[in-house]
């Protein structure tokens, strides 16, 4: 049995043994951890998806990404092109990944005060308004009135990576503001694309995928955790969701919402269970189904299920969508012929002058009737100045723009909107981070009381 001496003592026998790939594996966990370093990633792969699209092997590369990949039974046929399986069916874990955080956020994290969340909800919500109604000023009647969907939201790892650059300058609270606003307008973002940019919807399929949401909520509640048999089920949801003609990448919002962020096993039950278990037998036999082999069995799994669902999803998944998905993403669709006689073109207009202008004036107006009706509270280090280069800085919307962009607008207008997209987040970005490297370093900046 474990006592409490040894459970507080430095000694080697309390620690995990370690092993040579610890060396290789210490390193490489530390880097995931710097959320900056998603954002850099996908700036170079943005970066060379531009270089390989104005080289003479950029027809090679587009063949590449319009192969069709699938299965065919008969005369039913389930392909994709190779860009259309990771917009489609990788974005879906993205947005799946997308939901879990905002859960965790909403039940673990600040969000879970609600005048906190309101702050971060009411910006979000300013954020997707206002330039939507900018761009449809300048292109209702037009051929690029479609693409009203494309200005409304936020490049997280972006955002993220441009505040990490200022390091101690800005206090914590405005990255867990830009953080959840970035979320939030996601989520919503997402809901738009359900519904404003699906086909002919078909009930039947559409009914199937009601099933298997229901069969999943129901297998939580009678408390099924192992999670293929939930990914597996997933892919069933995807695929009637899918057939339905309401955009796929849906499912991964409403299976993130669903997950659970309580934890099934308590510190103190924890400890229980650990007090009883015994070293495993020295013998070079197998124990076989001992008393002690089902003791370890059992502090295995309430070690595991310390953390919620949530939380376990969200570490597992975070460095395959950040470091493998999110770049692929933009690799296969940041690519961008340059010319300058697409800057007069009225879709790239819209598109810059939306987020470059309604993002941040969104933010702010709605922020301060939420703060000013008492729907919303301020943190007190989180002055005005922060919150307006924050806002300047939600004008970098890459993924999720690229992502609705591709949707909205044919192939002649793609082009011209993926320039505004560019324009806008270099300019955001400059903005944003001048603005707020000008402010007072974060120790001298004035305390200002919760409003």
């Amino acid at each position: 049995m474990i006592t409490d001496q040894q459970a507080h003592s430095g000694t080697p026998n309390t620690r995990l043994p370690k092993e040579f790939v610890d060396r290789l594996t210490r390193p490489f966990t530390r880097f995931l951890r710097i959320e900056a370093a998603v954002g850099a990633l996908l700036l170079l792969f943005t970066i060379a998806a531009l270089v390989m699209a104005n080289s003479p092997w950029a027809h090679m590369l587009e063949a590449a990404w319009e192969t069709q990949i699938g299965l065919k039974l008969g005369s039913l046929e389930f392909a994709r092109s190779f860009r259309e399986w990771i917009n489609d069916g990788l974005m879906t874990l993205f947005f799946f990944l997308v939901a879990l955080e905002l859960k965790r956020e909403l039940v673990l994290g600040e969000l879970k005060k609600p005048r906190m969340a309101a702050l971060s909800i009411a910006a979000a919500i300013g954020g997707m308004v206002v330039p939507a109604a900018i761009y449809l000023t300048l292109q209702t009647g037009q051929p690029g009135q479609n693409g009203w969907g494309t200005v409304m939201a936020t490049d997280t790892a972006f955002v993220i990576g441009c505040l990490a650059l200022l390091g101690s300058r800005i206090p914590q609270s405005l990255r867990v503001f830009m953080l959840s606003l970035a979320i939030v307008d996601d989520i919503g973002a997402i809901l738009i694309v359900a519904i404003g940019y699906s086909s002919h919807i078909a009930w039947g399929a559409l009914m199937v995928a009601g099933l298997g949401v229901a069969i999943v909520r129901a297998m939580a509640i009678f408390g099924f955790r192992g999670f293929p048999i939930y990914f597996l089920l997933g892919g069933v949801i995807w695929c009637a969701v899918d057939a339905s003609g309401i955009h796929a990448t849906i499912t991964g919002v409403i299976l993130g919402l669903m997950t659970p962020a309580r934890r099934w096993v308590d510190d103190d039950r924890l400890y229980a269970i650990l007090s009883q278990v015994i070293a495993h037998p020295t013998s070079g036999e197998g124990s076989g189904d001992t008393e002690n082999r089902q003791t370890l069995q059992v502090a295995e799994i309430a070690a595991r299920e310390t953390l919620s669902p949530v939380e376990r999803l969200v570490i597992g998944l975070h460095p395959w969508v950040g470091f493998i998905i999110m770049p692929l993403f933009a690799f296969a669709n940041a690519g961008l012929p340059l010319s300058l006689s697409d800057l007069g073109n009225s879709v790239t207009i819209a598109v810059f002058s939306a987020f470059v202008l309604g993002k941040p004036i969104g933010i702010l107006v709605f922020s301060w009737l939420a703060v000013r009706s008492h729907i919303a509270a301020r943190p007190r280090d989180l002055s005005w100045r922060l919150i307006a280069g924050g806002s300047l800085l939600a004008g970098i919307g890459f993924t999720m723009a690229l992502f609705i962009a591709n949707m909205a607008f044919g192939e002649r207008l793609l082009t011209s909107a993926k320039l505004g997209i560019f324009l806008a987040s270099l300019f955001s970005a400059a903005a944003g981070l001048a603005l707020l490297a000008w402010l007072p370093e974060r120790g001298n900046t004035p305390q200002i009381r919760c409003e």
